[in-house]
């Protein structure tokens, strides 16, 4: 189970650091203006927190074999048989949404405290 938490979370950082690089690249170009930098990394961080709700909504639907988590366990020699048991899909599965439900709580919170900046530079902005 520890190797699953971990490839688990391997996977959903990876996808999250794609998008934190994307969005941390657009805050840079729109720096000339805090509030919309911080407003637009907000969005993205938002849209990203629904993203992954949903995976999380949507993960006892899917087909294990369709996800990174079973490349990589896959990967790293854990045997056909084991990851085909139903007992050992249903294991994957909850541990694949109680990961996904964390990183979106964390990235919810995340888009809270970047409106929380953008509304900051808003209140101190002169004029």
């Amino acid at each position: 189970m520890d190797r699953l938490d971990a490839y688990t979370d391997i996977s959903i950082r990876r996808a999250c650091a794609f998008v934190g690089l994307g969005a941390v690249t657009v805050m840079l170009s729109l720096s000339f203006d805090p509030v919309l930098a911080f407003r637009t990394g907000a969005e993205i961080a938002a849209v990203l927190a629904v993203g992954l709700a949903y995976a999380a909504w949507r993960a006892p639907r899917r087909n294990i074999r369709h996800t990174e988590v079973y490349a990589m366990l896959r990967g790293a020699g854990v045997p056909a048989n084991w990851l085909s048991a139903e007992v050992n899909r249903v294991q994957i599965v909850s541990v694949l949404r109680a990961r996904l439900a964390w990183h979106a709580e964390r990235v919810a919170v995340t888009a809270v405290a970047l409106w929380a900046l953008a509304l900051m530079f808003w209140l101190l902005r002169p004029g």
